[in-house]
């Protein structure tokens, strides 16, 4: 990025000079060069093409001379196809970004720009164990809060705790009608688990109770509601509202058991927040929200008292805010959350990472801030996310058919075991350092393969794809950062020499040209939010310093000048594969 921002620094001052034409940086278009092209980086003209009423093929040679003689020493030769010029460097340019910046441990980080961002991300159900969507979602928001904060943002991560309402209750009624006194301690089962049982044992129960109403003559519909089951968890819900002191007693240590084993599992996969919202105590807000949409007319009270927005104008429907009983529904608590979170922390933007299911709530809650005129409004932004599947299917919770988050990751973690056991290098390791590195392999190939995939698109997971170790994997990347790694070892005590500017074999500036990218890819990652930018790049990065590798040697390169500069590549690409990696959650091992 710091020679492509000289590219349109050159590029401004000679359309100033010759054309006498003033144009803003962001409006040069700068990419690098298509590989069957010659050159380096590649200016778009198209856009100038007009207003100089020149031929594009004409415009690029006139720019390509002026830009070669005003500035001899960045650019080396052009190339005009159609409406593209392409501009390429000496290696010289290259060679003293190298010098430049191969030691910088920063390298790609902005200073901080005052801007505040919010990212709420995981937002759990207290009913049953986190799963594999949920992964995608803790994962996708824990990388988006850190590629903020590399960009220069102050980042809050938050979370919201779903810890109310008959889901919660079916899971108390199970509890107290089939567990006997029963404990997560006393069954030797983790408590976000243990609870999760009773959840899926209250469908199982309630169907058959259905069923049997059903074999007794009474409609399907009517049978549902009837259930014994489902009127005990109804009016449980009642009782909770109501403040009833043992059904809170015993939501309160039901919960425990959630939180206790969701914390565990949070701590494994490296996701943390700094503020945990809890439903149970922002589902009364908005309801003063309510009153003020009245006032300005943003809301209407139907005959029946229930009240109202009305969002056709806005391309969607009307929408009920309060119900005709005073209650408020999801969005009134939302909307009251908004302010409430506002009030916290004033962020200049709030994301919410929440499935694509969930798409027409968020334009909802936006476009009824707005109308409210609440301060956070124009900052909501929802990410949305396609579900995880798998090869058999889409997951079920009720079904019990869901792969719960803990069990994936046990199973990630012995597929690492099997794979690097496989390589025949397990006997230079203790046991503590194989415990570790199959834990990192497991968990970097899980969060690698649910990031590397742009957000919006829905992702089919096959656990042993996601850890093929010549694959495009986190174990891939993190094999070629452990064999940097390892040929710097080698280097150890040897004093860095420094070196004069000479020529650069193909791969060698390719390395160079990838390792320039950096800066650009991060912030387009934190433009498009999407981690998958960093993924992506990542891989292609340890690729091509893969192929490097294999053609030339550093320790025993044609001359010293030549190993200097290799070492120096290999520090850059170490320091950048593992700064790329980390946005991401990924530890790399030092070894592999």
């Amino acid at each position: 990025m710091e020679i492509l921002n000289q590219v349109k620094t050159c590029m401004q001052q000679v359309m100033q000079d010759k054309y006498e034409l003033k144009i803003e940086a962001k409006d040069i278009l700068v990419n690098e060069t298509k590989p069957e092209f010659e050159g380096d980086y590649t200016i778009v003209l198209f856009s100038f093409v007009k207003p100089l009423k020149k031929s594009p093929e004409g415009l690029g040679k006139e720019l390509g001379e002026a830009l070669l003689e005003k500035y001899p020493g960045l650019f080396s030769k052009f190339n005009v196809i159609k409406g593209f010029l392409n501009l390429s460097f000496p290696d010289a340019v290259w060679i003293d970004f190298l010098k430049k910046h191969h030691a910088d441990a920063n390298f790609g980080s902005r200073e901080r720009n005052g801007q505040k961002v919010m990212v709420e991300y995981s937002s759990p159900n207290t009913n049953k164990p986190l799963h594999l969507g949920h992964l995608r979602n803790n994962f996708l928001g824990w990388s988006v809060a850190a590629i903020h904060q590399v960009n220069g943002y102050d980042t809050v991560k938050t979370c919201i705790a779903n810890d109310r309402g008959i889901h919660i209750c079916k899971s108390m009624i199970a509890w107290q009608l089939y567990a006997k006194g029963a404990t997560p301690q006393s069954a030797g089962i983790k408590g976000d688990h243990f609870v999760g049982d009773y959840y899926v044992l209250f469908e199982e129960e309630y169907k058959k109770q259905v069923r049997d109403l059903e074999a007794h003559g009474m409609p399907e519909e009517e049978a549902e509601k009837e259930a014994p089951l489902m009127k005990a968890a109804q009016q449980m819900l009642v009782d909770w509202e109501a403040g009833k002191p043992e059904v809170i007693t015993l939501w309160k240590t039901m919960n425990g058991w959630v939180y206790k084993g969701f914390d565990e599992t949070y701590k494994r996969i490296g996701t943390d927040f700094d503020k945990i919202y809890y439903e149970s105590e922002t589902y009364l807000l908005g309801k003063d929200l309510v009153e003020l949409g009245l006032k300005k007319n943003v809301f209407f009270k139907k005959d029946d008292g229930s009240v109202w927005i009305d969002l056709t104008e806005d391309g969607l429907d009307k929408k009920i805010v309060q119900r005709k009983d005073g209650t408020a529904v999801y969005i009134t608590q939302d909307i009251g959350l908004v302010v409430k979170k506002f009030e916290d922390f004033h962020a200049d933007l709030s994301i919410y990472v929440v499935a694509d299911e969930q798409n027409y709530h968020f334009k909802v809650l936006k476009l009824i801030s707005i109308k409210l005129g609440l301060p956070s409004a124009e900052g909501i932004f929802h990410l949305n996310y396609g579900l995880v599947e798998l090869p058999s299917g889409r997951m079920k919770t009720r079904e019990g058919t869901v792969v719960d988050a803990d069990d994936l990751v046990d199973e990630m973690v012995a597929i690492a075991k099997q794979h690097t056991e496989a390589l025949g290098k397990v006997q230079d390791f203790t046991t503590d350092e194989l415990t570790a590195l199959y834990s990192t392999i497991g968990l970097g190939a899980l969060k690698f393969y649910l990031l590397r995939v742009d957000p919006k698109k829905k992702i089919v997971f096959n656990p042993e794809e996601s850890i093929d170790f010549h694959g495009f994997t986190g174990p891939f990347v993190q094999y070629s950062y452990a064999r940097i790694k390892s040929i710097l070892r080698k280097e150890e005590g040897t004093a860095a020499k420094t070196y004069e500017a000479s020529s650069l074999l193909a791969l060698e500036k390719a390395m160079i040209l990838g390792l320039e990218k950096y800066p650009m890819i991060l912030d387009q990652a934190r433009a498009e939010m999407n981690p998958s930018v960093i993924a992506n790049f990542t891989f292609s990065l340890a690729k091509t310093f893969n192929s490097f590798y294999t053609e030339h040697s550093v320790s025993k390169a044609e001359s010293e000048e030549k190993k200097q500069l290799r070492l120096q590549l290999c520090r850059f690409t170490a320091t950048v594969l593992q700064s790329s990696m980390a946005l991401l959650g990924i530890q790399v091992p030092e070894r592999m």
